[in-house]
């Protein structure tokens, strides 16, 4: 039994257990167990809370079960956790070895690719915001997916009016934090290059991340004239995750999808529109070469974790390594921009 001194709170411990889950990229039932159970505790007066742990009475509360009574009733009584001292040795050291990627990591202002539990994402808008506040993020733009994902269940444009008004409301919430949610969306790139979502709703955005999401083994010539058409489209901020690759993970892998880079990159740096550097492990994307290409071409690039779940706002530091390998000057990362620069840029 861990016997160490814990002077944080039982929902403290719960969603640090519940990030270094995330951030491991374990199965999300066990992380929604401990979620859950913070969420039952957290409206409960911390005296009520410790002397339900003394009565062993906590399993009564909707949402906690025996696991997690066990993490509540030893942070109540001041000692870390078993399950929190399991989960900090097993996924809270360093994602890169060495260091590596620390000093680009320290300058990212923000994140420009994430996902709520609106869309395909696990946790509500107001947990990805405290958990990129706590990460020390300036911003987070929210990338929910667009319509014509179904299976991600991309958000309509009554949908997506409904979230903007949650951001803003999430914003006044945290007025003073020194943190902003940004308005955004993760839009599918249609076949013939359009964006899957009306002008109007585009507009009201703050930063869009057009990405390829259907028929990625689509013949070079058309997914060429496809993606530069999304890049040349003057809404497009960041084109996502540009081959689609997957090099591990659940979902198995998947090979790059096949488009003459140098055009696309060309019309990037044309448009201004940032290359994504992808931090998520099991994408990789773009690969080393390609980046490489791209960084000589002249493009500008966004770091992003493209997380589902808090634990996953964690990944950057993966794609700062990579930047970092591939001598990429850390004024070319828009997302090491002050908001203000960001959104002058982002704007159509």
């Amino acid at each position: 039994m861990n016997e160490q001194e814990y002077d944080g709170t039982p929902v403290a411990a719960l969603r640090r257990i519940a990030f270094l889950l995330e951030r491991g990229r374990a199965d999300s039932y066990k992380v929604k167990a401990y979620r859950g159970a913070a969420a039952a505790i957290l409206p409960l007066d911390p005296d009520d809370v410790a002397a339900r742990a003394a009565a062993g009475t906590l399993t009564d509360l909707p949402g906690v079960g025996a696991s997690t009574a066990r993490v509540i009733a030893q942070a109540a009584t001041g000692r870390v956790p078993d399950k929190l001292a399991e989960v900090e040795e097993q996924y809270g050291g360093s994602l890169t070895t060495e260091g590596a990627g620390t000093g680009l990591r320290a300058l990212l202002r923000g994140d420009l690719h994430s996902h709520s539990d609106w869309s395909d994402g696990g946790s509500p808008i107001e947990e990805m915001a405290m958990t990129a506040i706590e990460l020390g993020h300036d911003y987070l733009v929210l990338t929910d997916h667009s319509p014509r994902l179904k299976v991600a269940r991309g958000l309509s444009a009554e949908r997506l009016t409904r979230q903007l008004a949650v951001v803003e409301a999430v914003n006044e919430h945290l007025a003073g934090a020194g943190f902003r949610l940004l308005k955004g969306i993760e839009v599918d790139i249609l076949d013939d290059g359009a964006l899957d979502q009306s002008e109007e709703m585009l507009a009201r955005l703050d930063v869009r991340v057009a990405s390829v999401h259907s028929k990625l083994a689509m013949d070079p010539e058309p997914l060429t004239r496809r993606m530069v058409a999304a890049v040349r489209n003057p809404f497009t901020n960041v084109l996502g995750h540009c081959t689609g690759r997957l090099v591990t993970g659940s979902r198995g892998t998947r090979p790059e999808s096949r488009f003459d880079a140098r055009a696309v990159f060309e019309a990037c740096a044309e448009e201004g529109v940032a290359v994504e550097i992808n931090s998520r492990p099991e994408r990789r994307d773009p690969p080393t070469r390609l980046l490489e290409l791209a960084r000589d071409i002249g493009c500008v690039f966004s770091i992003d974790s493209d997380a589902h779940a808090p634990g996953q706002l964690d990944y950057p530091l993966l794609g700062c390594e990579r930047a970092e390998a591939a001598g990429i000057d850390a004024d070319r990362i828009v997302n090491t921009w002050p908001v203000e620069r960001l959104l002058e840029w982002a704007a159509p």
